[in-house]
């Protein structure tokens, strides 16, 4: 179930860089990116009407995870970015480059108080794959 769901947000992001990317064309990329949050404010709060969620702020949280907002924020502005010069599939597919060695570097040295996951061999063919399809893109 978890691949699925996995697979199901992969989806979601590749519809929502199109959609972000062709607002950005139409708006600009920081008024876009405004409409953008906004509405996800929206969404967020109508969720939480919905399912009658109440949202609790605990002490002690370590200031750094509020950042994720911040980075939530510049993905939208740099995808917009990328994704009016490259379009959507090299965007994507940069990111998931991004991801796939910031993921394992994370992993392999357990930052941020992650569980260790050593790096292994094997890691190198998926990242040989994603690196080939960016080649394969780019260049042919």
């Amino acid at each position: 179930m978890n691949n699925f769901i996995s697979t199901f947000i992969g989806a979601l992001i590749a519809i929502m860089i199109l959609f972000n990317g062709t607002l950005t064309k139409t708006l600009g990329n920081y008024n876009s990116s405004i409409i953008i949050h906004i509405v996800g404010l929206f969404s967020i709060i109508f969720v939480l009407i919905i399912t009658k969620s109440k949202m609790k702020i605990q002490k002690g949280i370590p200031l750094y995870l509020y950042s994720a907002g911040a980075i939530g924020v510049f993905s939208v502005v740099f995808t917009n970015l990328g994704f009016l010069h490259l379009g959507a599939s090299l965007t994507i597919s940069l990111g998931l480059l991004g991801q796939s060695i910031t993921s394992i570097l994370i992993d392999h040295f357990g930052l941020l108080k992650m569980k260790v996951i050593k790096f292994e061999k094997k890691k190198y063919i998926g990242l040989s794959f994603i690196i080939l399809g960016i080649f394969i893109m780019t260049i042919l």
